[in-house]
């Protein structure tokens, strides 16, 4: 019986609908487990997820009340070593590019706020650390000397996310993935037995009523030039006049990120977005004001009303995996076992809260296979 199963299984064919991380990464893993698998994308890589900081950082983030969202992300988490081990063995391409998450406080308001995270995030059995003054600048010591605090999650590295995009196309690539540069405009007219809808904030233009929209993000990528202070060597989050700002360390400088707006599918790099940027981030860092400035790039994440992903089934023949917002690259480990399991007829537990019918009808009223 089972390896009947399995000869069901490999004959079937997939297509998956969007070539960013979270497409790549089902159309690898579906294609190593013996599926023949299509991915549609014009311009594979190019989007959302070429233009990220690369963040794995779901516990300094957590907030009371939001135990969905922590619960999530923890499975996230941990959902990378086995998927970063595994993509490392096929292409030898190791993506981590830091180990730790910092994230500081500037002024007292800020800094209860750290110790508001740390109580609760640690009451569900995660570890952050509480450092003084002192203890963040041992650590880093090219932070501002107006820094008052500090929270460190040992457990919360980060990636390059544009390693991680190259390294996902070599894999699919060997895997057999056939990739054809074509925008789907209608799920209808794919004649695969399973479709997985993975087109990021495009989603709901090919199943109406998915609620998925685009949130605007803007980054800048900077350059260590000779005689200035090194790059921190941890993920350093902060936030400054109230807008949040993070730097992720590269191998010859540091991606500074991120602005965030309600603008639709404009993805223009404005001059405020930029301004804002370069001076929350001195206000952190202040020797970072002598780097060059190499990129300034800005995307389209594909947000959802309660910043929860939709991965599941849409219909029998559609699977959802969209409305990753700002976590595309911590989730898309966790989101690529889930469309395997899914596909398999054996639905992760993980991802329940992140049913893409648990906004009722309007996400059932779009597609017709």
């Amino acid at each position: 019986m089972l390896q009947e199963v399995e000869l069901v299984r490999t004959s079937a064919t997939v297509a998956v609908v969007g070539g960013g991380v979270i497409g790549l990464g089902v159309a690898w893993r579906a294609a190593e487990a013996g599926w023949s698998v299509t991915l549609f994308d014009p311009a594979v890589g190019s989007g959302a997820s070429w233009v990220a900081g690369g963040m794995l950082a779901p516990l300094s983030e957590g907030w009371p009340g939001e135990d969905d969202v922590l619960a999530f992300g923890a499975a996230a988490l941990a959902h990378w070593p086995d998927f970063a081990a595994r993509l490392a063995a096929v292409t030898g391409v190791d993506v981590f590019v830091a180990g730790e998450t910092l994230t500081i406080a500037q002024d007292g308001a800020d800094a209860a706020d750290l110790h508001t995270i740390a109580d609760w995030v640690n009451g569900h059995g995660h570890d952050l650390r509480l450092l003084d003054r002192a203890g963040v600048r041992a650590l880093e010591p090219a932070l501002a000397r107006t820094v008052r605090a500090g929270l460190l999650a040992t457990a919360e590295p980060a990636i390059d996310n544009r390693r991680l995009v190259t390294a996902l196309r070599k894999a699919a690539d060997d895997a057999g993935v056939t990739v054809r540069p074509e925008r789907v405009r209608d799920l209808t007219e794919l004649d695969h037995s399973r479709i997985v809808l993975a087109a990021g904030a495009a989603s709901a233009a090919l199943w109406p009523g998915l609620p998925v929209r685009p949130v605007k993000g803007e980054i800048l990528r900077l350059r260590q030039r000779p005689g200035t202070q090194p790059p921190p060597t941890r993920v350093v989050r902060a936030r400054i006049h109230g807008r949040p700002v993070y730097f992720v360390p590269r191998d010859d400088g540091v991606v500074v990120g991120a602005t965030q707006y309600e603008a639709g599918f404009d993805t223009a790099v404005t001059v405020a977005g930029v301004r804002d940027l370069i001076a929350d981030a001195e206000a952190v860092l202040p020797g970072i004001g002598e780097y060059e400035l190499t990129e300034a790039s800005a995307g389209s994440r594909p947000g959802t009303p309660d910043n929860l992903p939709l991965i599941g089934r849409l219909s029998d023949h559609v699977i959802a995996a969209t409305g990753h917002g700002r976590n595309g690259m911590l989730t898309s480990a966790l989101t690529a076992d889930a469309v395997l399991a899914e596909l398999g007829g054996q639905p992760l537990p993980e991802v329940a809260t992140a049913d893409p019918h648990r906004f009722g009808a309007s996400t059932s009223s779009g597609g017709n296979r």
